[in-house]
């Protein structure tokens, strides 16, 4: 039998509505009601008890990664202040979004180890690399931004008139663009071979932030701002949705899906709608495998539904949504 993982530590500071989740003295606890204060070891019942606090199963602590002590460490200082003047959200936030775009996509949690991911899965968008998966495009992406990266690394490396000719130059491999897909000459050891080298490469890093931003986040934020939604849980949301399905174009792109998700100024609201709707068709052969999708889904809606919107002190939540099987 498995024993359940405990959600984040139980506040005496924070407000819990019906549906939250923390953990005292190794059990969950469900917030049958608005709380605050009420220590939900000495306040809870059953359902019926009128109690503020729903007592749970025993649980496990978390096991706590070393980059979730101190998140701000997965960023250099430059990166870090950009997504802070361009985003609002800090290290923390950011590093609990990358955590939980990146378990669908490796399997793992520890995302600063894929700077220098390089593969063809296959998926004719040509090869994919980095943290975010960027594409040097194919038949099923005619609008890849693995070129833009590659102008954002020549640039980062100090190039007066950045290009993408310049970026591959300098990592010493060789390719040219046919329309918007950038072709790779060399062969697929020696071309993934060279981007794996720039794993711990400061410049390829920042250009690797630069170009998600340019491509993802930027569009991300724009959304959520336009109908007054501010949380990092739905900017997240957004991000992954664009990565994973595209910012603009059809109707499964995070644009098709928001332009589906009715309009309410309610954030909780709506997000309930945006997540229904991406879950009927994120399990495709073009998203995901099933049940992966349905799987990344419920990661951000999980959370949603906790009232873990700004991402902040959660660390045992995040890794409890992500203790899912990849297929």
């Amino acid at each position: 039998m498995t024993t359940e993982l405990c959600n984040s530590p139980w506040s005496s500071t924070r407000i819990y509505v019906a549906g939250n989740v923390a953990s005292i003295d190794d059990r969950n606890y469900t917030a049958a009601y608005w709380t605050q204060g009420n220590v939900p070891s000495t306040s809870s019942g059953d359902v019926n008890s009128g109690q503020p606090w729903v007592s749970g199963v025993a649980c496990k602590p978390a096991s706590l990664a070393a980059q979730t002590l101190d998140p701000d460490s997965n960023f250099s200082p430059a990166t870090l202040q950009f997504l802070k003047d361009n985003t609002g959200f800090d290290g923390e936030q950011w590093n609990n979004i990358m955590k939980l775009i990146n378990k669908p996509e490796q399997d793992s949690l520890d995302w600063t180890k894929y700077y220098g991911y390089c593969e063809n899965i296959h998926d004719d968008r040509g090869y994919t690399i980095g943290i975010f998966g960027a594409t040097t495009g194919g038949p099923n992406d005619d609008g890849p931004d693995a070129p833009t990266l590659f102008k954002e690394y020549d640039a980062a490396s100090g190039a007066s008139s950045p290009s993408i000719q310049g970026g591959l130059s300098r990592i010493g491999v060789h390719g040219s663009m046919s329309g918007s897909i950038l072709k790779i000459s060399d062969s697929a050891k020696v071309f993934c071979g060279k981007i794996n080298g720039l794993q711990s490469n400061a410049a390829w890093r920042e250009a690797m932030w630069r170009t998600f931003y340019k491509v993802y986040i930027s569009y991300s934020v724009q959304q959520a701002s336009q109908r007054g939604f501010d949380d990092a849980l739905t900017v997240g949301s957004f991000v992954d949705t664009a990565l994973n399905q595209g910012a603009t174009g059809d109707s499964g792109s995070l644009e098709g899906l928001l332009s589906r998700s009715g309009n309410s100024s309610d954030e909780k609201t709506f997000m309930a709608t945006f997540y229904a709707q991406r879950t009927k068709i994120v399990d495709t052969n073009d998203y995901n495998q099933s049940p992966n999708g349905k799987n990344r889904v419920k990661e951000w809606s999980t959370l949603m539904n906790e009232g873990i919107t700004d991402l902040k002190n959660c660390d045992a939540d995040v890794i409890k949504v992500t203790s899912w099987t990849m297929h």
